[in-house]
């Protein structure tokens, strides 16, 4: 199979999604005398193959001129590029696992995980002879130890763009990306060149140009400054190495991914005004004030977009439905971030798996509380959130990315839900948010935690969840009634917010690595409690998250 048209595959029936066991036994050609009669016990189905929702991405195009139509196809077509990149990091060539799997609800799951790793099930293989995931994917040498690379004299040896090889005399050494990857994504450059020639929007032209010269370069910045400027074109690719959350050895090193989007005009409206409080809001964490210092980036915005495409990183497992960037500490401090709300996938999630784990799992007087609204504001906020705190140590330990290791996405994942929730009601004491209710916000908060805990200790998201439930719990911000439903405690559940915002604050703060340890060894964990709510959602049948049907015929181009 061409690694340039993995993401295709994802367009697979239901059907075969319902289907799968992880061995198959094999089919009798047209024509050919009939086998024996297989004695052989049947296969054991395996439930996992069906824990994803299909839903088709599709947008409104109809306000786009030809060339804008005919540059989302080339950017779609870039977006396999970073498809098949994301492939090599995370496992290797993907044709040497799917040509040998002979089951297609098997093969459709190896598919959405990008490897043959169970991503929402603590990366378990469901392939049978796969050994266990390396903690480091294909970023490090498979027999490097962590003792070995933190001895290993090497500048630049936790950076974003670059993998760690041996050489012919067995000694580690750094090869950049563009380097590693230099044919693609050379590539890919050419893609986004010819897509910034079809451009209208003069601004993203040059951004897309910029962001070619980087794919060659390893250097990222000044297209990351470019991307920052562009808030009003109706057009948005995000594309290249970004999140760290692959390499989970150190939580160090980037991988490739793209979303094609188009803006959805109405709603970014309603967002704009937001973001120009975030430094009053920063100034009121509850925090002393060197864990406040910086300044978040005042040119920082919120925009809502339909996702037509996703590839390579947000594409495994769990599907993101916001994004704040960039990641570069340098450009936060000095331009702030964007934040884009994927509105489409968001509301696929909040109708398809949020509204059924609330039915279940919610008292029925607080289901009310359960809006998409207040899902959408949650998970903007998130976003938003992660402008507040602090990005470098007050200590000089470095960033606190590079501070928190391998613990550093959780910590950051964890940060932003809680301060989101706290920006929301810092806003609605304000009267700035005056549709819904506050409760909104927290009952579908709770809903919520039980949706991304699903995602399993192997996600950053699900692991930051796992705290946040346990913490919750032990400072009685909800409890659970004779029945076996969840309400929240107003009271409660505003203290135990601000409580794990000052520990968490605290630890990135400090660039308290043994700190953050602790906290998720002790409280990033799946209790017994826990786990009967989340089988009562699998027994339930809803789904854990969703995959997509996409691409340029799905989108009529």
């Amino acid at each position: 199979m061409n690694p340039m048209s993995i993401t295709k595959t994802l367009v697979i029936p239901l059907t075969l999604l319902l289907t799968g066991c992880s061995q198959e036994a094999p089919q009798r050609e047209a024509g050919s005398e009939p086998a024996a009669e297989d004695t052989s016990p049947p296969p054991v189905s395996n439930p996992r193959f069906d824990i994803y929702a299909p839903v088709t991405l599709t947008a409104d195009l109809d306000h786009l001129s030809d060339n804008q139509k005919q540059m989302v196809a080339t950017l779609i077509e870039a977006s396999k590029i970073m498809d098949g990149l994301f492939w090599r990091q995370a496992y290797g060539d993907p044709a040497e696992l799917l040509d040998g799997i002979t089951n297609p609800a098997a093969r459709a799951f190896a598919t959405i995980n990008y490897g043959p790793w169970d991503r929402l099930d603590a990366n378990r293989p469901f392939i049978d002879g796969v050994g266990d995931k390396p903690a480091g994917a294909r970023y490090y040498p498979a027999d490097m130890s962590k003792q070995e690379f933190e001895a290993w004299d090497q500048e630049g040896k936790d950076g974003l763009y670059s993998l760690v090889t041996r050489d012919e005399q067995g000694q580690l050494q750094l090869i950049p990306y563009s380097q590693a990857f230099g044919e693609e994504l050379a590539q890919a450059g050419d893609l986004l060149r010819q897509a910034a020639d079809l451009a209208e929007h003069e601004g993203f032209a040059n951004y897309l140009r910029l962001r070619a010269d980087a794919l060659l370069s390893d250097d990222y910045l000044a297209s990351d400054m470019a991307w920052m400027d562009n808030k009003t074109n109706p057009i948005e690719l995000v594309y290249g190495p970004i999140e760290t959350y692959e390499d989970q050895l150190f939580g160090y090193r980037a991988a490739f991914e793209s979303y094609v989007l188009i803006k959805d005009l109405a709603w970014s409206e309603r967002l704009a005004k937001f973001a120009q409080f975030l430094p009053e809001l920063q100034q009121g964490l509850p925090v002393p004030e060197a864990y406040r210092s910086e300044t978040p980036g005042s040119d920082a915005d919120l925009n809502a977009y339909d996702v037509v495409y996703y590839a390579g990183d947000c594409n495994a497992g769990s599907k993101t439905i916001a994004i704040n960037l960039p990641n570069d500490e340098r450009v936060q401090l000095e331009k702030g971030t964007r934040r884009l709300q994927l509105k489409n996938a968001m509301r696929a999630k909040f109708d398809q798996i949020l509204v059924p784990i609330a039915e279940e799992l919610i008292a029925e007087d607080q289901r009310r509380h359960i809006t998409f609204d207040a899902f959408f504001g949650n998970t903007m906020f998130h976003e938003v959130a992660h402008g507040l705190g602090i990005k470098n140590t007050i200590n000089g330990s470095g960033t606190v990315r590079q501070a928190l290791k391998e613990t550093a996405s959780a910590l950051e994942e964890g940060k932003a839900d809680i301060l989101g929730l706290y920006m929301i009601t810092r806003l609605f004491e304000k009267g700035e948010i005056t549709e819904g209710e506050l409760m909104d916000n927290y009952v579908t908060f709770l809903a919520g935690i039980f949706r991304s805990v699903r995602f399993g200790a192997t996600s950053a998201h699900g692991r930051a969840n796992m705290v946040r439930f346990n913490f919750f719990a032990d400072q009685g911000a909800f409890t659970k009634d004779d029945s076996g439903a969840y309400r929240v405690n107003f009271d409660a559940m505003q203290r135990a917010m601000t409580e794990l915002s000052r520990v968490i604050l605290t630890l990135q703060g400090d660039g308290n690595y043994e700190g953050a340890v602790q906290l998720l060894t002790e409280q990033g964990v799946i209790s017994e409690a826990l786990q009967s709510e989340l089988d009562r959602l699998s027994e339930a049948g809803i789904p854990v998250d969703i995959v997509f049907e996409q691409g340029v015929d799905v989108l009529g181009l």
